[in-house]
C-alpha cells in the first residue's frame, strides 16, 4: 500500500515508525518548514522530517498546502492512503479525494471529546481520569470524521502532560497499526461522531500557563501538570516571574490558615506550601527566568523566600 504520511512533532514519530518497521510503502513525508528554535534562533527541522530523512524518505515542507501545485505534487505520488498524526493543518477536500482509500487521522483524545489542536493537555488540565487515542477519516471538518478504532488510557494523579503525550504517541502507533489491519482486511468499520457529545481543544498559548491562585488546589495543580513541559505554569513573586513544575496536594485537614489565596505559608525542604482558593498545595520544583528548573530545597539554599510574601499575577 503507497502511502503519504503528514505529521510533525515526536507525537507522530512511532506511528511513522511503525509504517516502515510494518513494511507500508511510505512514498513521502509532508511536514511543516523548518522554524528558529532556541536562544539562537537556530532553524531546526520537525522530528518527522529528521526520521525521515534518516530512513531515506522523500520529504515535503509546503508553506501552503491549500494549493492546486501541492494537490498536482501528491497526485504525481500516487498514493493508496494519507495517514495524518498532528500535522498541524486542516486538510483540502481536493487533497482528500487524492488517494482512493481516504485519509487516516491518528487523534490523541476519545472524539468527539477534545477535538483540536491541544487534546492532551486540555485532558489533563480538566482533571479527567482518563483519555486515549481515536483514528478517523479525515473530512474537511476539524477533527468531525467518523471514527475507527479507539484505545483508553488512564490519567494518573500526577501525571505532567509531556509523560501523557509520550505513552499516547506510543499507543498511537498501536492503534493505527490495527486500525490498517482491518482495513486491509476490509472489515474496518466508521462510526459518525455525535456533535452534541463534542468539546474543543484549543492550541496552547503561554498565557495560559500564568496561575490564578484564587482558583483551588486541585485546579492548579492540574494546570501545572497540563503545562509541562510547555508552555510551563508560571506566578510572579515581588515583580518577578517563577515557573511552577511541580507540585503536590495537600490533605485539607492537615493545614489551619485564613491566609489569601497566594500566601506562601510555610517554607520548608519538602517544599513551598500556597494558600489557594480551596485549601493549599505543595510546590515542589520551581524555576526563577535566570536559572534552571530545580527542588525546592536546591533553591531555598540560594535564593531568599519567606512565609507571609505573596505569589500573584504580576
Amino acid at each position: 500500500m503507497r502511502i503519504v504520511f503528514m505529521g510533525t512533532p515526536e507525537f507522530a514519530v512511532p506511528s511513522l515508525e511503525m509504517l516502515v518497521n510494518e513494511g507500508y510503502e511510505v512514498v513521502a513525508v509532508v511536514t511543516q518548514p523548518d522554524k528558529p528554535k532556541g536562544r539562537g534562533n537556530k532553524m531546526c527541522a520537525p522530528p518527522v522530517k529528521e526520521f525521515a530523512i534518516l530512513h531515506g524518505i522523500e520529504v515535503l515542507q509546503p508553506n501552503k498546502i491549500k494549493t492546486d501545485e501541492f494537490v498536482e505534487e501528491i497526485k504525481a505520488l500516487k498514493p493508496d492512503l494519507l495517514v495524518t498524526a498532528a500535522y498541524g493543518k486542516i486538510l483540502s477536500k481536493e487533497l482528500l479525494d487524492v488517494p482512493p482509500k481516504g485519509c487516516i487521522n491518528v487523534h490523541g483524545s476519545l472524539l468527539p471529546a477534545y477535538r483540536g489542536a491541544a487534546p492532551i493537555n486540555w485532558a489533563v488540565i480538566n482533571g479527567e481520569k482518563t483519555t486515549g487515542i481515536t483514528t478517523m477519516f479525515t473530512d474537511v471538518g476539524l477533527d468531525t470524521g467518523d471514527m475507527l478504532l479507539k484505545k483508553e488510557i488512564n490519567i494518573e494523579p500526577d501525571m505532567t502532560v509531556g509523560e501523557l503525550h509520550d505513552k499516547m504517541a506510543i499507543l498511537g502507533a498501536e492503534v493505527l497499526k490495527d486500525t490498517l489491519i482491518e482495513l486491509k482486511n476490509g472489515v474496518l468499520k466508521r462510526q459518525p461522531q455525535d456533535d452534541a457529545l463534542s468539546s474543543y481543544a484549543p492550541i496552547m498559548t503561554k498565557e495560559l500557563g500564568l496561575i490564578d491562585w484564587n482558583k483551588s488546589a486541585q485546579e492548579i495543580h492540574n494546570l501545572v501538570r497540563g503545562t509541562d513541559p510547555w508552555p510551563g505554569a508560571y506566578t510572579f513573586l515581588n515583580g518577578e516571574r517563577i515557573r511552577i513544575w511541580r507540585t503536590s496536594l495537600v490533605p485539607d485537614k492537615q493545614i489551619d490558615t485564613n491566609a489569601e489565596a497566594g500566601i506562601i505559608v510555610e517554607v520548608g525542604c519538602d517544599g513551598i506550601l500556597v494558600k489557594c482558593g480551596d485549601g493549599c498545595i505543595l510546590v515542589k520544583e520551581i524555576q526563577r527566568d535566570s536559572s534552571k528548573r530545580m527542588t525546592v530545597d536546591c533553591y531555598i539554599r540560594g535564593h531568599q523566600i519567606d512565609a507571609g510574601e505573596k505569589f500573584g499575577t504580576k
